[in-house]
């Protein structure tokens, strides 16, 4: 790397440069760093370091503080060398410098210091049998030019094997052949909201002059960062509404209004108010990207029934596109049983004589509007207008591709090649963060001509910080509202020692007629070995909670075997269900109110809720048993978390201070756990500004072209991020 005058450069072209290029930098460590994320000279700019020692100030002698990080200068007066081993030496010295003598002792072969030298030393001053003394300390000479001595020294993060000293040397040989930096944000901007110059920024991050100079030059950074992905984010939305073709859904509500009529309780004012913005939505020509986030039984299924009814009504068609079978199976059932009760639910045939199967693309029957449903996954096939088992699977291709079936539930199935739709309307996913974006495109895709209105759910509280950087290019309803008539979960912690009054409480639910899970311990990345710790605990528990029926439920048994262990469970013919997290999402079972979690300690925060989420779905008191003795305090925080709310969204602030952003992003985090400066947590309110003035300068300037350093920095910053970015 080369200097070339004064040219400024901007971030985007560093990002360029590779690492390597940098003197200190070679193809041994330029490995090692690409393999931690840092390939270029922006990466190795942007390694910001993670504390500062502030040396600018020498201290006597005579007064220094013993036990802190102190610089100290003066003469070396002798120096010992001795050999300890074949590599190891240990090298002392003597200094003065004139107020009082210090004792320094170093266990390096590296260190040199000579006699008559005068030398500036940091590290901490203990004293021993009355003597000060000093253990390893850095040590230079006198230079001004040190980035050691006499100034604010940077401790840089250390990147695989590389030392902090190694980082540091080789920043300070990239700086000057890189700047000046060129700032891309409009001068206006940087002005109003009183930023630091990026060029000034960079430098003072790695060497400040004062330690507030860090301190802002950071905020400057964290703000860039934040807003490169609020860029992105607002683009993608942007596109979203202008630059794709919709469906202006122009039915008159009938068919979703005698549904909402149809069910047996009132709707929550959360619902109402989702269910307005989502006919709001449809109504538009452009298609709606809108997040239906709730706490688990809030409701949201309903919610989506009524939007892809909306659809229906309009001549189209509706999919539902889970995670698992299993919810796959219980949406099915869930959407089948509230047709029925709104009776909109189609008679059914014998699939040999089909000619009297008119969809509802081709009017109504002679008795009313009917709601022809399907289940598609790669083992099921069924559709709630011909008898149970009799339609094959490539009838129900053929009946969606030809428009007989106006709303269909699967899993991935969905997405395959062989699977073509009539006429989609709106695409709803859920719990997507368990799909990669790729998925969700190619579900998309399969409307032909225009895009169909996409509704993603998610049971798991997402905090408003995370919201606004994972579904920041979405419209976001909440449903924060329990229906009427259910009572807080209560939890419990018990140690293991105690387990027998759970299984008191079993057999106590058990035997008033209600239901209990009970999840095994989790093991990481086996589903074989979870399915092997639930096979042992339900025998075991067959056993002791004999005569009760105990069921087994994992990630192994057949998808045939897993619907008709839900089959028996759903009809109360089981009294207890083991299971592994299999059951963490969509398991609707009104009867069950004993959620029994081992190893509480083992399972995130997020899970955990999920799972409590299981029981206290009906009228009956619940209780979520969390059987655990935390061995680390992060165990602690989270079983202590559980007991004191029920509050999903305050557990999901939670759970992101005790876990990091990193680890909680799932299958979107591609991008997000990138973040290398923001904290979400603790820069919410820089990322609130970055998302203004982001949307604001997009909404203003909707490609870029009058800011085109920002374009280019977003896509070079970015990389292959930008793609899910830009189709989320």
């Amino acid at each position: 790397m080369t200097a070339t005058g004064t040219t400024s450069r901007s971030l985007a072209y560093l990002a360029g440069v590779p690492a390597e290029r940098v003197k200190g930098i070679g193809p041994r460590s330029a490995k090692k760093l690409g393999d931690n994320g840092i390939h270029s000279v922006a990466d190795l700019l942007l390694h910001v370091p993670r504390r500062y020692l502030d040396r600018s100030q020498l201290f006597d002698l005579a007064s220094v503080p013993l036990g802190e990080e102190v610089t100290v200068g003066g003469t070396v007066l002798a120096v010992e060398l001795r050999r300890l081993s074949k590599n190891r030496k240990r090298t002392s010295a003597r200094i003065s410098d004139g107020t009082n003598l210090l004792t320094v002792t170093w266990f390096n072969p590296y260190v040199k210091v000579a006699k008559g030298a005068d030398v500036v030393l940091s590290g901490k001053v203990e004293r021993f049998r009355g003597r000060l003394q000093m253990s390893n300390p850095d040590i230079d000479t006198l230079d001004p030019d040190s980035l050691l001595i006499g100034r604010v020294v940077p401790i840089h993060p250390a990147v695989g094997g590389l030392s902090p000293t190694k980082i540091r040397s080789a920043i300070a040989n990239a700086l000057p052949r890189a700047r000046p930096i060129e700032d891309p944000l409009p001068r206006g901007m940087v002005e109003r909201l009183g930023l630091m110059e990026r060029d000034a920024a960079i430098g003072m991050v790695h060497f400040p002059d004062e330690a507030s100079d860090a301190s802002r030059a950071r905020e400057r950074l964290v703000f860039d960062e934040l807003f490169r992905l609020e860029v992105a984010l607002a683009l993608q939305k942007h596109r979203q509404i202008e630059g794709s073709v919709g469906i202006a859904h122009d039915g008159d509500g009938t068919l979703a209004a005698a549904f909402l009529d149809a069910l047996p309780y009132s709707l929550t004012g959360a619902q109402r108010r989702a269910i307005e913005e989502l006919d709001a939505d449809m109504t538009q020509a452009h298609p709606m990207h809108r997040l239906l986030q709730g706490e688990v039984g809030s409701g949201k299924t309903v919610v989506a029934a009524a939007a892809l009814l909306t659809a229906v009504q309009g001549g189209h068609q509706g999919a539902v596109m889970a995670p698992t079978e299993v919810l796959a199976v219980q949406h099915y059932l869930g959407l089948r049983d509230l047709l029925e009760e709104a009776g909109l639910d189609p008679p059914r045939h014998d699939p040999s004589a089909p000619e009297g199967m008119v969809s509802l693309f081709g009017g109504e029957t002679a008795d009313g509007p009917v709601v022809r449903l399907a289940l598609l996954t790669s083992s099921s096939a069924e559709v709630n207008f011909v008898a149970a088992g009799a339609a094959r699977r490539a009838d129900v291709i053929r009946w969606i591709a030809d428009g007989m079936v106006d709303l269909v539930v699967g899993t991935h199935s969905l997405i395959q090649d062989a699977i073509e739709f009539a006429g989609l309307g709106l695409a709803v996913v859920d719990e997507q963060h368990r799909f990669g974006v790729h998925q969700r495109v190619q579900l998309k895709e399969k409307a032909d001509g225009y895009a169909p209105d996409v509704l993603i759910m998610t049971a798991t509280p997402i905090p408003r910080t995370l919201s606004m950087t994972l579904y920041g290019d979405l419209d976001v309803s909440v449903l924060d509202e329990m229906p009427p008539g259910r009572l807080p979960c209560r939890t419990r912690h018990v140690r293991p020692a105690d387990i027998a009054e759970v299984y008191d409480l079993i057999r106590h639910e058990a035997g008033a007629g209600r239901q209990a899970f009970v999840v095994c311990p989790l093991v990481e990345d086996s589903d074989k070995l979870e399915a092997a710790s639930a096979t042992a605990e339900h025998e075991r528990l067959s056993s002791i909670l004999a005569p009760l029926r105990v069921g087994l439920m994992h990630g192994q048994l057949r998808p045939s075997e897993k619907e008709d262990v839900m089959r028996r469970f759903r009809r109360g013919e089981l009294d207890v269900l083991v299971a592994t997290t299999v059951i963490e999402v969509g398991i609707d079972i009104p009867n069950a109110t004993v959620m029994v979690i081992e190893d509480a300690d083992r399972f995130g925060l997020s899970q955990l809720h999920q799972l409590r989420g299981r029981v206290g779905r009906g009228s009956d008191q619940a209780t979520c048993v969390l059987v655990a003795d935390p061995s680390t305090d992060v165990g602690e925080q989270r079983i202590a978390a559980m007991v004191a709310t029920t509050d999903g969204f305050r557990l999901a602030e939670e759970d992101l201070r005790i876990r990091g952003q990193g680890t909680v992003f799932g299958a979107r985090q591609a991008g997000l756990k990138d973040l290398k400066l923001a904290d979400i947590l603790r820069d919410a309110e820089t990322l609130a500004v970055a998302r203004r003035e982001a949307f604001a300068l997009v909404a203003s300037d909707p490609d870029l072209r009058g800011s085109a350093p920002v374009a280019e920095e977003v896509r070079a910053m970015l990389g292959a991020d930008v793609e899910w970015l830009f189709k989320s």
